[in-house]
């Protein structure tokens, strides 16, 4: 299928308002859940490990440790259940993808490198 005309079609369904984080911020997801006919929204906080993709297929993996357990969740940018996007903390990142995080225990696991802010 020609790439012009596939973005053409999905450039209605893109996101304007996406908040712009990075590889490295500690990110609040915040995700609307159906259960039967209600509506509620859940919260899912972590570091983003990863992004990829673009255009409408970009999507961003968020990591946290849930009772000592490490939780991955990839999430599609544009999605429609995604309310919205909240940065906590930004980060210095020195390399694309922050895979080496699944290798680390403790509060190591959740330790990147952090931007000075100068007030």
């Amino acid at each position: 299928m020609n790439q012009a005309l596939l973005k053409e079609i999905t450039q209605s369904q893109i996101k304007s308002d996406v908040v712009k984080f990075k590889v490295g911020d500690g990110v609040r997801v915040h995700t609307k859940v159906r259960e039967g006919d209600k509506e509620r929204i859940q919260v899912f906080a972590g570091i983003v490990i990863a992004r990829k993709g673009s255009g409408i297929h970009e999507t961003f993996t968020v990591r946290r440790i849930s009772y000592g357990e490490g939780v991955e969740r990839v999430f599609p940018v544009n999605s429609p259940n995604i309310a919205k996007i909240e940065v906590d903390r930004e980060s210095v990142p020195m390399r694309a993808r922050l895979y080496y995080l699944r290798d680390r225990i403790g509060k190591e696991a959740s330790k990147v490198k952090e931007a000075r802010l100068n007030f």
